[in-house]
């Protein structure tokens, strides 16, 4: 799973990816759910410490952001502490606000299940496989042999895509396998999610370009796994 804590080269990255997956967590709810979510996402973005998993800001400051009463903030930052994603570092006490960090594990096992809502690229990063944009080619023994057509519209393309990338087609196009075809849909299989993604994201204009090439009827890819 993504490391919880926003830190090195990607920790901007993985800031939108927290924020990104309370969002998707609350438009899944209700309209209680969308406001506790929005005020927690404002505040964080606002006044939320990341480097010190610090926030330290006065009910008073919290109200004047959320355009509430001091009473609301209270019964709101009581349900954050509540479900576990707000815990009290440091009590408040005369002169000093209570600082408050987030539980981040707490929140992401909140929010898995919405994952894949924001797309496969995002689950699978959350879950904490490596960016598709950064995935060397899987290494190939031998050269994979041109495919022998079977006269449909993929077996053609298979030899289109062979012929301009036989690197790319060796690692990533030869796997994946003719499914249906729905008018102009053409569906084709991956062995996994993550091959799936990586196609869907990297390559499927080169397929899509391929698959007109021979058969210009066909006007959409969809990749399953």
């Amino acid at each position: 799973m993504l490391s919880p804590k926003p830190v090195g080269l990607d920790a901007s990255a993985r800031k939108y990816d927290i924020i990104t997956a309370l969002g998707a967590h609350a438009l899944s709810g209700d309209k209680h759910d969308h406001r506790l979510v929005l005020r927690l996402i404002t505040l964080v973005t606002a006044r939320y410490n990341w480097a010190r998993n610090e926030l330290a800001v006065g009910q008073r400051e919290i109200a004047r952001l959320w355009s509430v009463d001091e009473r609301t903030v209270k019964r709101e930052m009581a349900k954050l502490r509540g479900c576990g994603w707000l815990i009290v570092k440091r009590q408040g006490a005369r002169g000093r606000v209570t600082e408050y960090g987030l539980d981040l594990d707490v929140i992401l096992d909140a929010t898995r299940q919405h994952w894949p809502n924001v797309g496969p690229d995002f689950d699978l990063r959350m879950q904490g496989a490596p960016e598709p944009s950064r995935v060397v080619p899987l290494p190939v023994r031998g050269a994979v042999p041109l495919p022998v057509s079977d006269g449909s519209e993929w077996s053609l393309a298979q030899a289109v895509l062979h012929a301009e990338d036989a690197g790319a087609y060796g690692s990533w196009l030869h796997h994946l396998t003719r499914e249906s075809r729905a008018g102009g849909r053409l569906t084709l299989h991956a062995p996994s999610r993550f091959h799936g993604a990586y196609v869907q994201t990297h390559l499927l204009g080169r397929v899509l370009m391929a698959v007109q090439a021979v058969d210009s009827d066909v006007s959409q890819i969809v990749i399953t796994a």
